[in-house]
């Protein structure tokens, strides 16, 4: 096909219009691809692999066949691998981030942004793989020992959105390689080629065939492909990251075979502002909080509530901020600080929430339509005023550059008002009262809280939600790998 938009990267190798089966690039038996499209100008500029259910067999059989022998690998050599797939996506992070830009929409700075936070989960999960522990103990029977060992579950299926894909591959792909698991990824039919060349890279790395393989396929297969996955019996462990909707799906989908499931779906994030709070440090992190990546990350602000002692000179801060710091513009262009959303439905819901905050009382301070002079899947970063829980932005998550501004007077009526959400994914607040943060820590209803701060994810901090934002965690300490595990325990008789 002739490609409308181009890339062009150090090592073209790097960029795979195929699918990865046992160390193999190949199309799919149909020989069907679907178009993969540059938000920013919706021009061609690749094609991948339509598979569909008649496919997937041979990529679970494959994993299931490399697993068998890849987790008999000691943990050193694991680790060594891991930390040789760090060292070449460092030395790949621009063609990586050229790729992501394209792919997303991002612009190029915040592609490497990407790429260098999901460096730290490689890094991780390498010193994680030697430290996998069992445990001995002396039960109440006298004569009698127990004995805990660990062992790697099996093969594995990540389902990878769109939205971060270099760092979702990463977090999930490390951690299971670390536990002696082997992989197969499905990515999002939006961004599958940023994954593709990291699975390059691994291979690369040495990892053996087959431990690490993706299948690619488009938007009409994907639930289809994505059940199949689910409930192929070779399958035991399935880690998703997306909306709650489709979460809830592929829960049921794995409870056919009693599937392990790592869930990190949606978010309804508050936002808190208390009148004692360093107003410009808080402008400074919802910033970040809510433009970049478009506004379209789980755990970006969706609800900012300010007490009535600031709302105002909050509001002002913020549109001058906003209109100072952000140029929407395509993600290549290196003064662009805000890129297109990455679907044509992501700019169809603003309209919808836009619309339906202003019937409703809602006041634009800024923004609030698509931008005239750009082709692409654009939309102004957008500052309602006067919000109200009965709007569709206070019920939804967003999902893109809006943001709405609720007044509270109370503590306690914050609390109410940010646990009023069936979600929770991660809250954040801002205030110098120390009484007050520890009441909002254990009060507030979400599995990350932000306490003074916007950035609660790491490779060192377990990232998930609570109630229906999903369960399990990915990264952190001892956790995050335990997902990958098994436990086997053993009884001994002391004679």
């Amino acid at each position: 096909m002739e490609n409308t938009a181009r890339l062009e990267l150090n090592d073209p190798s790097l960029l795979h219009e195929a699918s990865l089966l046992n160390g193999e690039w190949v199309q799919a038996q149909s020989n069907k691809t679907f178009e993969i499209l540059d938000p920013g100008s919706r021009q061609t500029f690749a094609c991948c692999p339509t598979n569909d259910v008649a496919d997937v067999d041979q990529y679970v059989v494959s994993s299931q066949r490399a697993f068998e022998n890849y987790r008999k690998v000691n943990p050193r050599e694991r680790a060594q691998m891991l930390l040789k797939w760090h060292q070449l996506i460092t030395n790949a992070r621009e063609d990586l981030a050229k790729v992501l830009s394209l792919e997303t929409g991002k612009p190029m700075v915040e592609a490497i942004g990407e790429v260098n936070y999901a460096l730290g989960f490689a890094w991780w999960f390498a010193g994680e793989a030697e430290r996998i522990r069992g445990s001995i103990g002396q039960p109440s029977m006298s004569d009698r020992r127990t004995f805990v060992i660990k062992q790697p579950i099996g093969v594995c299926v990540s389902l990878v959105p769109w939205n971060f894909p270099v760092a979702m591959t990463i977090r999930k792909v490390a951690a299971a390689l670390a536990a002696g698991c082997s992989m197969v990824i499905k990515p999002s039919p939006e961004a599958p080629l940023s994954i593709l060349a990291l699975a390059d890279l691994a291979s690369r790395a040495g990892f053996p065939k087959g431990v690490l393989n993706v299948i690619s396929t488009d938007n009409d297969n994907t639930p289809a492909v994505s059940e199949r996955l689910c409930k192929h019996p070779l399958v035991r462990k399935v880690t998703f990251t997306g909306s709650t909707r489709v979460g809830s799906i592929v829960a049921k989908h794995c409870s056919e075979g009693v599937k392990k499931v790592t869930m990190e779906l949606g978010g309804n994030c508050p936002f808190i502002v208390f009148d004692d709070a360093d107003l410009k440090e808080a402008v400074a992190a919802l910033m970040i909080l809510k433009w970049r990546t478009a506004g379209q990350a789980c755990t970006h602000a969706n609800r900012v509530y300010v007490q009535g002692g600031v709302y105002d000179k909050f509001a002002d801060m913020l549109c001058k901020s906003t209109e100072q710091n952000i140029r929407v513009g395509h993600g290549s262009d290196p003064h662009t600080t805000m890129g297109p959303l990455t679907t044509s439905r992501g700019v169809e819901k603003l309209e919808r929430h836009v619309a339906d905050a202003v019937s409703h009382g809602g006041m634009v301070l800024y923004g609030g339509k698509r931008p005239v002079n750009l082709a692409g899947y654009f939309f102004e970063p957008t500052i309602i005023s006067d919000m109200t829980p009965d709007m569709l932005s206070t019920r939804e998550e967003i999902f893109g550059p809006l943001l709405g501004l609720y007044k509270f007077e109370t503590e306690e009526e914050a609390v109410t008002l940010a646990n009023d959400t069936s979600m929770g994914l991660a809250s954040y607040f801002f205030t110098k009262s120390v009484d007050r943060t520890w009441r909002l820590l254990e009060n507030l209803e979400a599995g990350m809280i932000g306490m003074n701060t916007g950035n609660s994810s790491a490779a060192e901090s377990p990232f998930g939600g609570i109630k229906e934002s999903g369960y399990g965690k990915e990264a952190g300490k001892d956790v995050a790998i335990e997902e990958y595990l098994v436990s086997k325990t053993g009884t001994l008789t002391v004679i």
